[in-house]
């Protein structure tokens, strides 16, 4: 090491306050420039740091971690998931793995209910027409611009965890019926307060919804989770609304029944070959496309890394550090 600090290498640009501490308590490594590193890079820093802190789109798979050299000992995620570090070949080398859960709950709740809201009430439909200023709004009218009402709806949540139950939460309060599907069933206390009705069988939640709101991780068992058999079985009046991962949806799929008006719609702030979106998503009036953008608040940033801070300092003072993933987690 260049100084009897640990070197932490930091692999994207973080808040200035969490880069400053970060380097009042480490040797860090930053980023300045926030370009992503390459697989080559990646590369470099396993085999010279301490710590690494990379973020979900860093693949820190089996050909980087097969290089990485004596001293690291901890890869301290700056998010939640963690599908894009090979779990299995950190274990094998001794190297702990830690992520920032349960920060981000609220705001990623609160983006999926701002789609809920913006798909069948074709928000952003109306927004660009008026910005394109080309004065085809004459003014209000009776039947134009119609939508949908959610007050009243079937709202089917993918996965009951912290984020899942936020979102049933906020559906609750805007009067849509909560129905969900999960690994296992939540507390009886929990439902009670959510009015939430647990469905054993996927497949045949998602053929009673009107809105499916996807917030499980993804995982080898998760991928296309909800597949083109499954998207079949939903209503052609029914919408899609994704904050958690695109692996999780066949997008191609998806794409393809809504442009053939076999589904109604879909708000996706994530996507399966990000930053690539599939063109007929793009250019579909019927769907509300955001740039992975559900934790995006300066306020979960910083908490996300107040998170990792704590997790490594934790870890190098020889303790268990209080995130450390496990790969039967996921």
């Amino acid at each position: 090491m260049a100084s009897d600090r640990p070197l932490v290498i930091i692999t994207r640009k973080l808040p200035d306050v969490v880069e400053t501490r970060l380097r009042e308590l480490f040797d860090a490594r930053l980023n300045i420039d926030d370009k992503p590193f390459s697989q080559e890079e990646l590369i470099e820093a396993v085999k010279t740091a301490d710590v690494l802190v990379p973020t979900v789109t860093d693949r820190i798979d089996r050909t980087v971690l097969s290089q990485a050299g004596p001293n690291l000992k901890l890869i301290a995620q700056f998010g939640t998931g963690v599908d894009n570090i090979d779990l299995d070949t950190a274990r094998n080398r001794s190297i702990l793995v830690t992520n920032t859960p349960g920060v981000l709950t609220e705001d990623t709740a609160d983006m999926t209910m701002a789609l809920i809201l913006a798909v069948p009430r074709r928000l952003t439909e109306g927004a660009a027409l008026l910005k394109a200023g080309d004065g085809s709004w004459q003014g209000w009218s009776p039947t134009w611009m119609l939508g949908h009402r959610i007050y009243g709806k079937r709202l089917g949540i993918v996965g009951m965890g912290r984020i899942g139950q936020a979102v049933a939460k906020r559906a609750k309060a805007f009067g849509l019926q909560i129905h969900y599907h999960n690994r296992r069933r939540i507390s009886a206390d929990v439902e009670q307060a959510l009015e939430a009705t647990y469905w054993d069988s996927l497949d045949q939640m998602m053929a009673r919804m009107d809105i499916i709101s996807v917030n499980c991780p993804h995982t080898p068992a998760t991928y296309h989770l909800l597949s083109a058999r499954r998207l079949a079985l939903m209503k052609p009046s029914s919408y899609i609304v994704n904050t958690a991962r695109g692996e999780v949806i066949d997008e191609n799929a998806m794409a393809r029944m809504i442009d053939n008006g076999e589904l109604a719609g879909a708000g996706l702030d994530v996507f399966e070959h990000e930053p690539a979106v599939n063109p007929k998503l793009l250019g579909s009036d019927k769907v509300v496309v955001l740039p992975h953008m559900s934790s995006a608040t300066l306020e979960g940033r910083v908490d996300m890394g107040e998170k990792v801070i704590i997790n490594i300092k934790t870890f190098l003072d020889g303790h268990a550090p209080p995130d450390r993933v496990h790969p039967a987690m996921f």
